[in-house]
């Protein structure tokens, strides 16, 4: 029986599946329902015998805008007034657990990354293995100026950009051009934006030809190089920074203030 969901879409070709953010006059801000589906759906191609490699993108003119901040302002765990307990909860199951559910995905993951990739689209994006973007996309973590936590959940950063192109994008929310992500390797390809279904579609393809178990032995090795350095332990570690960061004046503040403002400057993020 074929999934219904409500915030995302699903297609086969073949022996890739295709999962998109589906809320486009939302810029595909990642609400909980829509993290619930996409969990879902990565949990059911995981499962597939048939499917051999997963395609990750997002419907309309942006990838994503990243968490739902108009959602924040309501949901138990990420609300103001939410407790240490509710906070550590809500973000440890769809923040964290669900980013590394694709990390350790068995199959090869590809990113197809148009417009907007902003915080929490970036931590997601850059959980897959590969990733081609449009010449118009652009990557940026701007959390720490606009709401005063130690940027998003899952501190991939220094790993897919390097340590001082990290700080770099962290310490000034700065935006990060496809053609430079591409130059310093966190990009695989840059293509046309009239190109990109078609030219992620092609290398999914092209590795779907590979023997699977082999793609899975090798796709294991590598993310243990990583293990090795001390990913898992890192992540970990940056996901209790962050909670602290939550219960901080400067984020306090934030609150105080109304999440409108910060609404508008993720918004001004993405014009």
């Amino acid at each position: 029986m074929k999934e219904q969901y409500q915030t995302i879409t699903v297609e086969r070709i073949e022996a890739v599946v295709r999962i998109c953010h589906n809320r486009p006059a939302a810029l595909n801000a990642e609400s909980s329902t829509l993290l619930r589906e996409l969990d879902h759906a990565v949990r059911v191609a995981e499962a597939d015998p048939e499917v051999r490699v997963m395609i990750l993108g997002g419907k309309g003119r942006h990838f994503s805008a990243g968490h739902d901040l108009k959602e924040a302002l309501d949901v138990v765990g990420i609300k103001p007034g939410s407790t240490v307990e509710e906070r550590w909860a809500y973000e440890s199951e769809y923040f964290f657990e669900y980013c590394l559910r694709i990390l350790d995905m068995s199959k090869p993951t590809i990113a197809q990354v148009q417009g907007a990739c902003i915080a929490g689209a970036f931590m997601v994006a850059n959980m897959c293995d590969l990733i081609v973007a449009s010449d118009d996309a652009y990557f940026a973590d701007p959390v720490t100026h606009t709401l005063g936590t130690a940027a998003v959940e899952v501190l991939i950063h220094p790993y897919v950009l390097g340590m001082r192109k990290a700080k770099e994008l962290l310490f000034t929310g700065s935006r990060l051009s496809a053609s430079e992500a591409e130059r310093i390797g966190m990009v695989n390809r840059v293509v046309a934006r009239n190109e990109l279904e078609s030219a992620t579609l092609a290398l999914a393809q092209d590795i779907s030809r590979a023997p699977p178990f082999a793609l899975r032995l090798i796709k294991r090795s590598l993310n243990r190089v990583m293990d090795a350095q001390g990913l898992r332990v890192a992540l970990s570690a940056h996901f209790d920074t962050h909670q602290l960061s939550h219960q901080t004046t400067e984020f306090k503040k934030t609150l105080e203030s109304g999440l409108d403002k910060a609404i508008a400057q993720a918004r001004n993020k993405m014009s």
